[in-house]
């Protein structure tokens, strides 16, 4: 999980932590566990992020893929 990558696709898309958690449908210290790589996203989790963040499918892998 690369944070800082998630963390600018959300900048450019004007969303906020609590922003991105409501549009997952989860707690906003749920989101922040799961952007801190405490826990995983789920698959579901991800697709929302892609379609909402308009990730390519090399971005999605770079950021919930990549060490």
């Amino acid at each position: 999980m690369r944070q800082e990558r998630l963390k600018g696709k959300m900048v450019e898309n004007n969303l906020r932590d609590q922003d991105m958690a409501k549009i997952l449908g989860i707690d906003s210290s749920t989101f922040y566990r799961k952007k801190n790589g405490v826990t995983d996203f789920t698959r579901e989790e991800i697709k929302i992020m892609k379609d909402r963040l308009h990730l390519t499918a090399e971005e999605v892998d770079s950021i919930f893929f990549g060490d």
